[in-house]
């Protein structure tokens, strides 16, 4: 059985509210990280009980750092759990963070589900992930949803998701696509999203993104 599932049908504490189907996306993006020394971040504790799975799941060295923005929540602290108190949609707070701890490996978005709050929090803690570091933001139903859209122009995570598609591709935007089946020796400058996202997947309430430097490009014929 699943891991994460077979954690969570054994809790007896109510403190872990997930959707079931978000176990096998659990296991198919973090499993490469099970036996390795890893820094998991966790925008959302809530009571606390995924703070316990991801301690459950990972390798007893791994780090496992929730943020929250109620301050009840630093009693979860405990071994190499640590806990920060502050609004992820203050980038000065997040700096505060990622300043303490390092770069992740792994960030979970399961905090607040406004439109600014996942937004503004992947634009800044993006560029703070390892290479090949995997950003998962769950809950993006909210996007779909007036009460978590608070910004003026209604523009959600959803809809900025589907615009990163389309900037994973920006090579093919700037310049002729047949470039690339030529040998290029001179750099193409590109955004650092562009030059350092692997891929986008899509699921059902929830977007990952994997970091990874991208090379240019190269279509070759042998």
């Amino acid at each position: 059985m699943n891991e994460f599932l077979k954690f969570f049908n054994k809790n007896n504490k109510k403190d872990l509210h997930k959707w079931l189907h978000y176990f096998d996306i659990y296991e198919e993006n973090f499993s490469k990280f099970k036996k390795k020394k890893t820094t998991i971040l966790e925008i959302g504790i809530s009571k606390g009980g995924s703070l316990r799975m991801w301690k459950n799941y990972f390798s007893p060295d791994s780090t496992i750092v929730g943020i929250d923005i109620n301050p009840e929540c630093k009693k979860f602290e405990k071994d190499n759990i640590k806990t920060y108190i502050g609004n992820q949609a203050d980038v000065n707070f997040l700096s505060s963070v990622i300043k303490g701890i390092g770069k992740p490996d792994i960030i979970i978005d399961d905090g607040g589900h406004t439109s600014n709050q996942q937004i503004i929090s992947f634009n800044y803690l993006f560029g703070h992930l390892n290479d090949k570091g995997i950003y998962l933001v769950e809950d993006t139903h909210a996007s779909y949803h007036s009460d978590f859209q608070d910004r003026q122009d209604g523009f959600t995570f959803m809809d900025y998701a589907k615009s990163l598609a389309d900037k994973l591709n920006l090579w093919y935007q700037y310049y002729d696509y047949k470039i690339y089946k030529k040998e290029i020796k001179e750099k193409i400058n590109m955004p650092y999203f562009t030059k350092n996202t692997y891929k986008i997947c899509f699921y059902n309430s929830i977007v990952v993104f994997e970091k990874r430097n991208i090379e240019t490009p190269q279509c070759v014929l042998k």
